[in-house]
């Protein structure tokens, strides 16, 4: 076969196979276009119906499935056109029938006879009707959209997206998981504290805010605030005890030297006793320490033992709600105990300022301004007159000006009457009654009356 026969051979050839394809499509698109529309009907019901019971699905999953099914349909309508196909040498057959060739390319690619010439277009009698072709799609792929974009309110309940939980507990988890940071506390209370949580979130969500659970949350939030602001206050004391027993060794009275030692046995006892209770390494320190004995800790073990105090009632006071009823009640406990500077027990500062320890020898130990600045005064309580600049904005009743003044007396003498006298004027209805009307008339209203 020489180079032309190929040529020719080949390029009726690919015109046959595009004409197969051409065919094929065809008789796919008619199998697949009823089925669409209605298949796209039903799923845009179906879609409509699912978004109003599960809200809560992202809308990337039903773009996915309408996607899905549509690819099932092609498949379906492939399958079924699939016995109407026709191969390229059927498509040769029909282009030589159309194109009144008489059988010369059936014959050529027998080998029988030459390919003929190729003509400017190859003409197998096929055209598209664009209305029928591309209205399923159109109408499949508008219900698809309505399906998806028309607003569907959900059903009461249906919304599988669980309530926001109450404010409480991401306020205790928060404070939990900052002291767990801090690492100042006992890893006990954090994990019971947990436990607590998860119980209440594992009730049914409808149920959170039920008068029974935000009970409970309540309870809870004053558990966890009562034990912050017992250890801040209980820190705070053994912190302040011991620096007065190490400013005042060897100067402190034996009775004061007793109370300061009380004192701090208090607190660890408050510190021990407690569901709150400070890290264990800091909890060993304060128990192996004896505050009789404080000279023989040096100056750095005592200057740690004293910040690991500090931290830890810093880190329990940051935690507590702001407003509590609780912070109030603290610092009232603490300065009616004598720990606040200037109420006579706290330390005494490098430049002399503080309260000092008070006693006999010493003044009552008193500072002033405990309570903060005085602020100045605002002369409250006193009368002032306001200035009416502009009279014709005055309203009845406004107060335009204040004087003193004395009241005028009447002095003259005033002669007495005689009791009874005609010459007295009536008033009143008396003075009807007398002067007004003749006898007849007061006649007949007497008898009127009567």
């Amino acid at each position: 076969m020489s180079e032309e026969s190929k040529s020719l051979q080949d390029q009726w050839l690919r015109a046959a196979a595009r004409t197969s394809r051409k065919i094929n499509l065809g008789w796919w698109l008619q199998a697949l276009s009823a089925p669409l529309v209605i298949g796209s009907g039903i799923a845009t019901l179906s879609l409509l119906w699912l978004r109003r019971h599960w809200p809560a699905v992202e809308s990337p999953v039903w773009w996915a499935s309408s996607v899905g099914w549509v690819l099932l349909l092609a498949i379906v309508a492939w399958w079924t056109a699939r016995r109407r196909f026709e191969s390229p040498h059927h498509a040769l057959v029909r282009i030589e029938d159309t194109m009144s060739l008489r059988n010369a390319l059936t014959t050529a690619r027998c080998g029988v006879g030459r390919w003929p010439a190729l003509p400017p277009q190859i003409d197998a009698g096929l055209s598209w009707n664009w209305t029928r072709v591309t209205a399923p799609p159109l109408a499949a792929l508008a219900l698809l959209l309505a399906g998806h974009w028309i607003p569907v309110s959900a059903l009461p309940g249906a919304d599988s997206t669980p309530p926001e939980a109450p404010l409480a507990w991401e306020n205790i988890q928060a404070d939990l998981d900052r002291l767990d940071q801090e690492d100042v506390i006992d890893e006990d209370y954090i994990e019971e504290m947990e436990k607590k949580l998860e119980a209440l979130r594992e009730k049914d969500p409808d149920e959170w805010f039920d008068h029974a659970s935000l009970e409970a949350t309540d309870a809870l939030e004053r558990q966890h605030q009562s034990e912050l602001e017992r250890l801040s206050r209980e820190a705070t004391q053994a912190d302040h005890a011991l620096a007065n027993l190490e400013q005042g060794a060897g100067k402190l009275s034996t009775q004061r030297k007793d109370e300061l030692l009380q004192q701090f046995d208090n607190a660890l006892q408050g510190l021990q006793s407690g569901a709150l209770k400070p890290n264990s390494e800091l909890l060993d320190q304060l128990q192996q320490l004896d505050p009789s004995q404080l000279g023989q800790l040096t100056e750095e073990q005592m200057r740690q033992l004293r910040e690991n105090l500090q931290k830890t009632a810093a880190a329990a006071k940051s935690g507590q709600c702001e407003g509590s009823s609780g912070q109030g009640e603290e610092w009232m406990d603490e300065l009616m105990a004598g720990n606040q500077p200037g109420q006579g027990e706290g330390p005494i500062g490098p430049d002399g300022s503080g309260s000092g320890s008070g006693g006999v020898s010493r003044g009552p130990g008193e500072a002033g301004g405990v309570l903060g600045n005085e602020g100045p005064s605002i002369k409250t309580g006193a009368l002032e007159t306001l200035q009416a600049m502009d009279l014709s904005r005055t309203l009845p009743g406004d107060l335009l000006e204040l004087q003193n003044g004395q009241h005028e007396v009447d002095d003259s003498a005033t002669a007495p009457q005689a009791g009874g006298s005609v010459s007295q004027a009536g008033a009143g209805g008396d003075r009807v009654w007398r002067e007004s009307l003749d006898p007849d008339e007061q006649r007949a209203l007497k008898k009127f009356f009567e």
